[in-house]
């Protein structure tokens, strides 16, 4: 999978100016997330495909009780993206409710069902705020190992985590389990996330997908800052 570009964006407009860079026969991923989503609602998906034939990474991490999030997920199954997420926090039962949901949504709609990833801990969250914050006892990697095998067990497509923490995970999944990995940055030098890696070395972890925010969205050349994570990740350049 190519590299998965977040479009964190206050605009549809803004949004839809970056993918115009980018030739049509450009295989692209994007994740869209709360603030766009929420901002422009469901009708942006479609107006976002209408600019470039984009797949989408719909990244709005529910987290309710299980009726809820199955409510909601039945509604997001509707929508036609690629992947979805849910906070794996939730619980079995909120997860389950989830993937029940979107199977649902999906099938009414005479389309595929959402792979739905679990988020595990978010990359902004460090050892101190877990343990006296959350006052969540023990290490975040191994927090996160117990959440990606609760994930498995409640029928995930895979999970959301650091790069730093795919072995752990690797170790408690089965093969196909995904593990899509935000915090990338092309230097490792960390923001409001704390446990960042690079490119290379989330495919040398052994990641199946990398999410890259502002090295693509904020650079003065989008489609090149593109084409060099492209680079680093799959070991060849994109056509674009």
């Amino acid at each position: 999978m190519p590299p998965i570009i977040a479009l964190d964006y206050p605009t549809l407009t803004d949004a839809t100016a970056l993918l115009a860079r980018f030739a049509s026969s450009t295989p692209l991923v994007v994740k869209i997330g709360m603030e766009l989503y929420y901002g422009n609602g469901p009708a942006a998906l479609a107006q976002l495909q209408a600019v470039h034939p984009v797949q989408i990474f719909l990244d709005l991490k529910l987290h309710d009780i299980p009726h809820t999030v199955e409510r909601a997920a039945f509604q997001l199954g509707r929508l036609g993206v690629q992947l979805t997420t849910a906070h794996a926090a939730g619980g079995l039962a909120m997860l389950q409710a989830a993937n029940r949901g979107l199977a649902a949504g999906a099938a009414e709609a005479g389309l595929p069902a959402p792979k739905l990833l679990a988020i595990t801990q978010l990359t902004s969250t460090s050892q101190s705020m877990l343990n006296t914050q959350l006052q969540i006892p023990g290490s975040v990697a191994a927090s996160v190992q117990h959440l990606a095998a609760i994930a498995q067990a409640a029928g995930c497509a895979g999970v959301v985590a650091s790069a730093r923490e795919v072995p752990l995970i690797r170790a408690v999944t089965k093969p196909e389990f995904l593990i899509v990995t935000p915090g990338i940055r092309p230097t490792p030098v960390a923001d409001d996330q704390v446990r960042v890696t690079t490119p290379a070395q989330a495919k040398a972890l052994g990641a199946n997908a990398i999410v890259v925010g502002r090295p693509i969205t904020q650079a003065a050349d989008p489609v090149a800052a593109y084409d060099e994570i492209c680079r680093a990740w799959l070991g060849e350049k994109e056509d674009s």
